[in-house]
Order: C-alpha cells, then sequence, then structure tokens
C-alpha cells in the first residue's frame, strides 16, 4: 500500500541562507563605516540618506511588482484586439471566397479541385 511513503524531494534553502548572509554582512559593513565616519553626527546623517534612499529603490522594486501587472493586462488587452483583427480577416476572406464562387458559376468556370 503506499500510504505511509516518504516523498523523495529534496528542498534546498541554501541559496536563501547565502543572500541573508550577504545582507547581514552588508548590514555590518554599513554600520562599521556610520561609526568609523570622521564627521561624527553629521556621517551618521548623511549614511541615514542613503539608507533612506535604499528603502525607496525596495519601494519602487514593489512598485515594479505593479507594473508587471500592468505589463500584463496591457498584454492581455494587445492579445485580445489582435484576435478580433484575426477573427475580422478571417471573415472577410470567407466572404470573398463565397464571391469568387458566385462570380465562378456566372462565369461558367469548371473548378479543377
Amino acid at each position: 500500500m503506499g500510504l505511509f511513503r516518504r516523498k523523495e524531494k529534496i528542498v534546498d534553502l541554501s541559496e536563501k541562507y547565502k543572500r541573508q548572509k550577504e545582507a547581514e554582512a552588508y548590514m555590518k559593513k554599513e554600520q562599521e563605516k556610520k561609526n568609523s565616519s570622521p564627521l561624527g553626527f553629521l556621517g551618521a546623517l548623511a549614511s541615514g540618506a542613503s539608507t533612506r534612499t535604499n528603502v525607496q529603490s525596495e519601494s519602487l522594486e514593489d512598485f515594479s511588482s505593479g507594473d508587471a501587472d500592468e505589463k500584463r493586462r496591457k498584454l492581455a488587452k494587445r492579445l485580445m484586439d489582435m484576435t478580433e483583427k484575426i477573427e475580422d480577416i478571417s471573415n472577410q476572406i470567407y466572404h470573398l471566397q463565397q464571391r469568387m464562387e458566385v462570380i465562378e458559376k456566372k462565369l461558367n468556370v469548371r473548378n479543377f479541385e
């Protein structure tokens, strides 16, 4: 019976762990830069501004996911428009074929199909 079989799937979280460690190392370096700044308090203010720009860039990345939704909507709209155009052209071709058949009948042209 296979009720209690163990699945052989392996989840690798090492990449996420590596990214977390790199982020921690980066934060430590930034903290050391703040503390070792020759400007003292003004250096801390300046580094605070750079932290704000990092936060702003992260919020822009969040906004870009909204941008992806907008792109998806635009793509869906384009595909719908293209589909409608193809259907219209297909209908026009069908009507032209019908007209050709009527003309062939009137002219008594043999069809070699």
